[in-house]
């Protein structure tokens, strides 16, 4: 058996925490420094030996976290400090989103910690995508998701995502999302599709008076609620609503109404009243909050959401081996069999493999991956 042969042999369905004691006795066991003084270092052995030492180091990075990207917005708060414990970059400014996981050409997430520490995620996507991320993914420039907090302490612009077949001749990106609500308000709502009666003509005409709220389907909703929002549905975020979205790689927004409210620097927002009007689906009336099927709370060609709820000591991993999975925590901790944590609020990147991380505390994570 070649020596790579013996240690691959050696590690198999391994914990990662085993594998960093196995290869030290691996290494032992071979007495590698006496082996290693016989060698004539050829090119060959070089890069042997090379690749040899960084498989053992992707071996043992089963679980990437990034920098949080915190963004101002007009209609934020402060829950990323109150609730999560995050350290915001001004005392006074209000922080409506944090990027948990991006990769635009203006925003990065950056690996916080470890041997991939300071690669940006598009590093990782472009150069190790079969070894990191798993094979047949979608041949994208870009990683294909992102995650955000939204932190909404006032009503959000109503807005819509254009569809794919029209988000090219828009000069935009289609954009599918879905939320998971992990904290509301006793009087929170979202607004979501058209109320009975609207149709283009009557929304049109709303819009000339400035009555585009009375248009919109509004839903009363409570923590642990989830929805699916395709692109061309209308809707907006009510105030008093911490929320999870995850959704295609896309920051294209038409703003249709902004509650006549100016933004952060003292000016009315820019509105996109014909490209809305081109994007909304007219047939969406009065759409419900999903109903959970089993584990799975949204599902479609971009991605797949589930939600575990988990007993202390109970573990979650990759849906299929082969494949990545983004986990975020809801509720609780998460750890990984060598004691490295992960708190409420943070989404950590599985790697392709057998990994699991355990619950420490009870538990509520949402697994994200792209559908076989």
């Amino acid at each position: 058996m070649k020596l790579r042969e013996q240690f691959d042999s050696l590690v198999a369905g391994q914990s990662i925490l085993n594998i960093q004691y196995l290869l030290w006795k691996f290494l032992s066991y071979f007495q590698f420094r006496r082996y290693t003084a016989h060698l004539h270092f050829s090119s060959l052995s070089h890069f042997f030996l090379a690749s040899f030492v960084g498989e053992i180091k992707i071996r043992l990075m089963a679980v990437i976290s990034f920098v949080s990207l915190p963004m101002e917005r007009v209609w934020g708060g402060r829950a990323l400090e109150t609730a999560y414990g995050r350290t915001l970059p001004k005392e006074d400014g209000v922080y409506g989103e944090a990027w948990e996981l991006v990769d635009r050409p203006q925003e990065q997430s950056v690996v916080a910690q470890g041997g991939y520490a300071g690669k940006t995620l598009h590093e990782l996507w472009t150069e190790q995508r079969d070894l990191l991320f798993g094979e047949g993914l979608p041949d994208s420039e870009r990683f294909p998701l992102l995650v955000k907090i939204l932190d909404a302490r006032d009503d959000l612009s109503i807005q819509v995502h254009p569809p794919a077949h029209l988000a090219e001749s828009l000069a935009g990106e289609p954009k599918t999302e879905m939320w998971y609500i992990a904290e509301a308000a006793a009087d929170a709502q979202l607004y979501v599709g058209l109320r009975a009666g609207v149709d283009r003509g009557s929304f049109e005409k709303a819009i000339a008076q400035g009555a585009v709220a009375e248009q919109v389907h509004a839903i009363a909703v409570r923590g642990g609620d989830s929805i699916f929002i395709p692109s061309g549905r209308l809707h907006a975020i009510g105030a008093g609503l911490l929320i999870f979205e995850i959704q295609q790689n896309s920051d294209t927004t038409y703003r249709v109404f902004d509650w006549n409210r100016l933004g952060l620097d003292g000016k009315a927002r820019e509105l996109h009243v014909a490209e809305s009007l081109a994007s909304i689906d007219f047939s969406d009336i009065e759409p419900q909050m999903d109903v959970p099927q089993g584990n799975v709370i949204a599902l479609c060609e971009f991605f797949l959401v589930e939600k575990f709820v988990l007993a202390p000591r109970t573990t979650v991993g990759n849906a299929h081996s082969e494949r990545f999975a983004l986990l975020t925590i809801v509720e609780g901790a998460l750890e990984d069999a060598s004691g490295q944590r992960w708190e409420r609020g943070a989404t950590v990147l599985l790697t392709r493999g057998n990994e699991h991380l355990s619950a420490v505390l009870p538990s509520v994570v949402l697994r994200t991956s792209i559908p076989c």
